[in-house]
């Protein structure tokens, strides 16, 4: 899976185009978000196929979108404390999170800067 992350316009129809893109090229979004800070609204989603979904987000004139492996994980939800326990784990293996959400299962999407360490670290949150 992958996190497919773009700028959009802070304005009514961007995400509608966006998720319009993504759709007529049958790219799935599994997951994701926008958040607009200072008026760009930052799109960041989870989708199997990082290469479709950049060609058909050029092809619709909306940029270049940046294209990164999501390491996904599962917290134990009943278990309190999971969010930090994680995080910590990353951050003591000198990882660090550039974007986190969850997906439609429930999973936590993380893209960090360290992949490989990450992986290692974190698999007692194997999804």
């Amino acid at each position: 899976m992958y996190n497919v992350a773009i700028d959009l316009t802070d304005e009514p129809g961007s995400l509608a185009s966006f998720g319009e893109a993504l759709g007529a090229a049958g790219v799935s979004v599994e997951g994701g978000g926008v958040f607009t800070v200072d008026g760009v609204g930052r799109a960041h989603f989870l989708v199997e196929d990082g290469a479709a979904a950049r060609n058909a987000l050029e092809i619709a004139g909306l940029g270049t979108a940046t294209i990164r492996p999501a390491l996904i994980r599962r917290l134990k939800q009943e278990v309190p404390g999971q969010l930090g326990a994680i995080a910590r784990a990353l951050a003591d293996a000198g990882v660090n999170i550039e974007t986190q959400y969850s997906d439609h299962s429930n999973r936590l999407v993380l893209v960090v800067d360290d992949p490989m360490t990450a992986e290692l670290v974190t698999s007692d949150w194997a999804a």
